[in-house]
C-alpha cells in the first residue's frame, strides 16, 4: 500500500488512544546480484528486505513496535504494540524526537532502476574474462556484480517529514594468482569497483587486483622487533573502523571507550585530523539526515591533534549537555538509535607513499591485516593482528612478507604518527558508514616474525 496511507493510518491511531510523541521510521532496501566462477554464472539473487518501526513516549518511557506489513490495520496495530512496550518497561531513560524546520543540505542521489539479469549476467562474465586476461590467474577467482536501492521515510508527531532514496551498484573482482612452480604457490586479492555495471572499467580492475596479488607471492617472514610501520591506505582504513567505536559518546557514556572527558585535549600527533562528513563528495551513499531526522553536518572529530568532538544522537548529547552532531543509527529498521559514523576520513597529507617509505628508512609495510574482531579491542585500544605486506629496505618496498603480528594500541599510534601520506582512495563500501585514509607512517609498534 501507499506509505502515505500507512502513515495517515498510524497517526490516526496514536491520536485516539492520547498518544503525543512518537516517530515512525520507515527503510526498505531492494537488491539484486550475479556472481561467475569458472566463467560461468553460478548465482542469481533477487531480494527485498525492510519495514517499518514506531517508537513512542508514554509517561516517560519510549516504547518500540516493528512490522513488515503495510497495511492500514498493521499500522494501527503497530502503535498499540509500541504504547504497550513502553508501559512494561522498568525504568525510564530521557528520550528526544526532532522538531520540523531544520534545515538539510542537498545531496547527490542516483535513483537508477536496478540492474536487470541480463545487464548482470553480461558483467559479471566480462569480470570473468577481465581477470583471466591476467598473468598467472588461475581457477579460484570469482565476480560479483551487485545493485540495490534504498528508500527511508521519518516522520513524528512534532510534524517532522523526511524521505530519502538512493541506489548503489558496482562489482567485486577476486584474483586468484599462481606462480607457475611445481609447488603451485598461490596468492588473492579482491577490489570493489562501484559504478553502473555496464560502464565499468573492469579489465583496469582486474589488473590492479592481479596485480597486487602477484607481488605477494614468494612471500617470506617478517623481523622481530620494534620498528616504524607504514600502514598502506587500505590497511589504516581498516584500523579507523575497527576503532571508530571510541569515538562515539554513547559508549563512552557507557565506560566502554577511553575518551571520556577528553573533548578539548590532545589525543593524536598534531599532524592528525580525523573528518566525519556525511557529504562526501564520493561517498555512496550521503546522507542530509541521521536515523533521528536530525540534519547531519561535517565535523573535525580530531583536528590537529585535538579531539574537538564525539559523535553524539539527541539521547546522548542532551546526557552531556550539548548538541546532537547528527550521527544517531539504526542497524536495522527494528533496531534502537545508537550511533554512527558517516564517511570518517583521515585528511591526507602531502607525501607520497614513496615518500612515507624513505622517511621510515626501514620497517615494514603493511597492506593487509587480519584477525581485526578477535585481536583489537576497542575499549583499551590494544591489538595485535596477523598482518602482510612488504619490507622497508633502504627506504623503499622491498620484498613481500606475511604472517607476521604487528601490535600496539591505537591510542598510543595516533600520538606516535609521524607522517602522512597524500594517497586516499575513493570509498567503495556500499552502505551509509566508509572509512578512508591515507597511508601513515607511525614509530614504536611492535611487529613479530621470525
Amino acid at each position: 500500500m501507499d506509505f502515505q496511507v500507512f502513515k495517515s493510518a498510524a497517526a490516526e491511531e496514536a491520536a485516539k488512544l492520547n498518544i503525543e510523541e512518537y516517530e515512525l521510521y520507515c527503510q526498505l532496501e531492494d537488491s539484486v546480484s550475479a556472481s561467475a566462477f569458472k566463467r560461468e554464472i553460478n548465482g542469481f539473487s533477487d531480494s527485498g528486505e525492510g519495514g517499518a518501526c514506531l517508537r513512542c513516549l508514554v509517561e516517560g518511557r519510549m516504547g518500540y513496535a516493528s512490522t513488515q506489513r503495510f497495511t492500514e490495520d498493521s499500522a494501527r496495530a503497530l502503535v498499540r504494540r509500541a504504547r504497550d512496550n513502553a508501559a512494561v518497561l522498568e525504568t525510564a531513560e530521557p528520550e528526544f524526537l526532532v522538531g520540523a524546520g531544520g534545515e538539510y543540505q542537498a545531496v547527490r542521489t542516483e535513483n537508477a532502476p536496478l540492474p536487470g539479469a541480463e545487464a548482470l549476467r553480461r558483467t559479471a562474465l566480462r569480470g570473468q574474462e577481465a581477470l583471466y586476461s591476467q598473468e598467472g590467474v588461475v581457477d579460484g577467482s570469482e565476480t560479483e556484480v551487485f545493485g540495490s536501492h534504498i528508500a527511508i521515510a521519518i516522520s513524528n508527531s512534532k510534524g517532522l517529514d523526511l524521505q530519502y532514496e538512493n541506489s548503489v551498484s558496482g562489482a567485486v573482482l577476486s584474483a586468484v594468482v599462481s606462480d607457475g612452480s611445481e609447488e603451485g604457490e598461490k596468492a588473492s586479492e579482491y577490489k570493489i569497483t562501484l559504478g553502473e555495471p555496464e560502464g565499468l572499467d573492469l579489465l583496469a580492475a582486474a589488473e590492479e587486483t592481479a596485480g597486487r596479488a602477484r607481488e605477494t607471492l614468494g612471500a617470506g617472514t617478517a623481523p622481530t622487533g620494534v620498528m616504524p610501520v607504514v600502514f598502506s591506505a587500505d590497511a589504516m582504513s581498516q584500523l579507523l573502523a575497527t576503532f571508530s567505536p571510541v569515538f562515539s559518546a554513547e559508549n563512552v557514556q557507557k565506560g566502554l571507550s577511553l575518551l571520556k572527558d577528553r573533548e578539548g585535549t590532545e589525543i593524536a600527533a598534531p599532524i592528525v585530523t580525523l573528518i566525519d562528513d556525511p557529504f562526501y563528495e564520493k561517498a555512496p551513499l550521503p546522507m542530509p539526515f541521521d536515523a533521528e531526522g536530525s540534519p547531519t553536518r561535517r565535523k573535525s572529530v580530531i583536528e590537529k591533534g585535538v579531539l574537538r568532538t564525539l559523535l553524539y544522537n539527541l539521547r546522548t548529547a542532551a546526557a552531556a549537555g550539548k548538541e546532537t552532531t547528527g550521527n544517531a543509527s539504526k542497524a536495522g529498521y527494528d533496531s534502537k538509535v545508537g550511533v554512527r559514523p558517516f564517511t570518517m576520513c583521515l585528511a591526507p597529507g602531502e607525501m607520497s607513499r614513496e615518500e612515507l617509505l624513505e622517511k621510515a628508512g626501514s620497517g615494514v609495510l603493511i597492506t593487509s591485516l587480519g584477525g581485526l574482531h578477535a585481536g583489537a579491542n576497542p575499549i583499551s585500544g590494544d591489538f595485535s593482528l596477523q598482518s602482510s605486506g612488504f619490507l622497508i629496505e633502504g627506504g623503499k618496498k622491498g620484498a613481500p612478507v606475511r604472517s607476521f603480528t604487528v601490535a600496539g594500541n591505537f591510542f598510543t599510534l595516533l600520538k606516535n604518527i609521524t607522517a602522512v601520506g597524500s594517497d586516499v582512495k575513493t570509498p567503495t563500501s556500499p552502505s551509509f558508514t566508509t572509512f578512508i585514509s591515507p597511508s601513515v607512517l607511525a614509530q614504536g609498534l611492535s611487529v613479530a616474525g621470525k
